[in-house]
């Protein structure tokens, strides 16, 4: 069923003064400070009184004082990768008492972090790619163990960075030397030879999957955000019921480590035709290649809208926090 977009008029007051936090020091910032341009031009449409404002510009304590509740009302968050989808903005936004879109404080540090949020799945039953961390070295034996080829991948980054395919021990040490100058915690994951899916999450509902297709040897950087042979399916392609299935299987993923607000699922088959979690992104992108986006527009939702939904996930939050807060 398509969700379509709300037909009451917007009020921008909302809202308040809005303070757009883009950027960053983490290396997403350009696809930041690109998504956040969009979102920017998108509040701006909607009559939103919104700043942005680039971390990377208020080094230390000046950024809780360039955050100060006194000039802004709220937060919408579009950092991507470290410091921004880790928790470490969220909780000085919580320290402030700033309302902020998308998931907290340990949903977001737990869904930046692939081990963990793998280790939460296994434990709640939910299927995900078999793996092994790489630490060091002495490790790699037991990444070999699951046998070629291997899928190899930082712990910590988003947007496929340091990414790589390794088809023997050689290309495997190679693979692991690279992903490790970006995280000290590196995934060898078993390759899964599926169709490769995403599901958009909005409020409480899934949007429809999109199917990915790429030349690549897979869904890398270069097809994610500049080439444009990468094909989106969706409609996906699915049987209604099935696409069901999987949505719900992804709404259960993202709540269960503690993902709210807005975000991104992605999962692929194996060669049984089982779905297997791949990882969560706590805020996804929102350029002109991103996926969130044009899985909202197929669910009757513009680009506007969409933010503007977003931006009404630090309401819902904050109604939430109150309710706590007051029994």
């Amino acid at each position: 069923m398509k969700i379509l977009a709300p037909t009451t008029p917007l009020d921008p007051a909302r809202y308040g003064r809005v303070a757009l936090i883009l950027g960053g020091l983490s290396a997403e910032r350009p696809i930041s400070l690109k998504s956040g341009a969009a979102v920017l031009a998108a509040l701006q449409r909607l009559g939103i009184d919104v700043t942005a404002l680039d971390p990377a510009g208020h080094p230390g304590s000046a950024l809780f004082e360039a955050l100060n509740p006194q000039r802004f009302e709220r937060a919408f968050l579009i950092l991507h990768g470290r410091g921004g989808e880790d928790g470490q903005i969220q909780g000085a936004l919580e320290t402030l008492g700033l309302p902020y879109t998308g998931s907290g404080v340990l949903g977001s540090a737990i869904g930046m972090d692939k081990y963990r949020t793998k280790q939460i799945w296994i434990g709640a039953g939910l299927p995900t790619a078999d793996f092994r961390l790489i630490l060091d070295e002495t490790a790699l034996e037991q990444a070999i163990a699951l046998g070629f080829p291997l899928m190899i991948k930082p712990a910590h980054e988003g947007s496929s960075l340091g990414m790589a395919r390794a088809n023997d021990p050689d290309e495997l040490i190679a693979a692991w030397r690279e992903a490790a100058r970006l995280d000290a915690v590196v995934l060898a994951e078993r390759w899964l030879t599926g169709a490769e899916y995403t599901c958009g999450i909005l409020g409480e509902q899934a949007l429809p999957l999109i199917r990915l297709e790429t030349p690549n040897l897979f869904y890398d950087f270069e097809a994610k955000y500049q080439a444009n042979s990468t094909s989106y399916h969706c409609p996906c392609g699915l049987p209604e019921s099935l696409e069901a299935e999987y949505q719900a299987l992804c709404l259960q993923a993202f709540r269960v480590v503690g993902g709210s607000g807005w975000g991104r699922v992605d999962f692929m088959l194996d060669e049984a035709g089982t779905p297997r979690l791949l990882e969560v992104n706590t805020i996804p992108g929102m350029t002109d290649h991103s996926l969130v986006p044009m899985a909202a527009q197929a669910a009757g939702i513009d680009f506007d809208s969409l933010c503007a939904r977003i931006l009404e996930t630090s309401i819902l939050e904050t109604r939430l926090l109150e309710t706590v807060s007051h029994g």
